[in-house]
């Protein structure tokens, strides 16, 4: 009875996760429109925040819980999957535009950031500290974001702003984040079902709820047209998952992995070089590069379910 009513859960919680994403990106070009900014900065701020809401919630809840394992595997599976499936799945659909600042300015920044979270959990540990420096890293990110003001490019607009586009984002990203809760609550309760580990658990399943909100509105963004939004959103959700998500779970309280676990952040290094290393080549992530990301994501997903 219990996987009739999960089943039924994750359905209602899709097509709420569809509807949501509609809005927030309709509304989100729009204001970026009014603001005279590139969709590219909207989807670096504003729609990353609200997409990562669910890994921001799960992950601090872990943190606070003592579930090392399922916070910090939340959010390295998250951005493993933002990167491989989503961003690839995306991609094969139809080739992602890419710009300079996306590439040299996102892309360098995505990379630090890994490797740093690598050199902060070699000791298998995150203290306070460091969560600190990376949520002050976020703060420093955003500032610059904002002071640099790119301006609007060649996107193509939703039309022109009206002031409901303001509460049509806001409740576009309530009914996202929602939804994404009951479907991250639903799945692991069938994973648990079947014996599955915390680890596999966090990485895989939650870390892929969590994320479909980033999938839906990325998928309908480029369907749009709007580039800039779609890959600005997966890209600033992967940033924002490592400073601000992770550093405040962090801070609230020091987190601890096991060594297994490790193996996984040499994945997530690579993926984010690859990412860049392909948006860098023709100035467009193709249709192949994606296949290759979504196989990549395929197969890292075989071998966590094997552990």
């Amino acid at each position: 009875m219990n996987y009739a009513i999960d089943s039924i859960i994750i359905i209602a919680t899709i097509l709420g996760l569809w509807w949501g994403a509609v809005w927030v990106v309709e509304a989100a070009s729009r204001i970026a429109k009014r603001l005279g900014v590139s969709e590219l900065i909207i989807g670096l701020t504003v729609v990353a925040m609200g997409t990562s809401a669910p890994e921001f919630a799960v992950t601090v809840g872990a943190a606070l819980k003592g579930q090392g394992d399922i916070s910090i595997g939340n959010v390295v599976g998250s951005n493993i999957f933002n990167l491989g499936f989503i961003l690839g799945g995306v991609a094969m659909v139809r080739a992602i535009t890419t710009t300079r600042s996306l590439v040299y300015r996102d892309g360098i920044v995505m990379i630090g950031i890994t490797f740093l979270l690598l050199f902060f959990l070699r000791d298998l540990t995150m203290e306070r500290w460091e969560g600190a420096v990376l949520f002050l890293l976020l703060f420093i990110y955003i500032g610059y974001l904002i002071y640099s003001r790119e301006p609007a490019g060649e996107e193509l607009p939703e039309g022109d702003f009206q002031w409901l586009d303001i509460p049509r984002l806001l409740a576009g990203l309530a009914l996202i984040v929602t939804s994404g809760h009951y479907l991250v609550e639903s799945a692991s309760s069938l994973a648990r079902a079947f014996g599955v580990s915390e680890w596999v658990i966090g990485v895989t399943i939650v870390a892929a709820g969590t994320s479909a909100p980033e999938l839906v509105t990325s998928l309908i963004a480029v369907l749009r047209g709007h580039y800039g939004i779609s890959a600005g959103n997966l890209i600033g959700s992967d940033i924002f998952n490592l400073l601000g998500v992770l550093g405040l779970a962090a801070i609230l309280r020091p987190m601890s992995i096991d060594p297994s676990a490790y193996s996984s952040l040499y994945i997530l290094s690579g993926m984010v070089i690859l990412v860049v290393i392909m948006m860098r080549t023709g100035w467009k992530l193709s249709r192949w590069e994606g296949g290759i990301l979504v196989l990549i994501n395929i197969a890292r997903w075989i071998a966590d379910f094997q552990r």
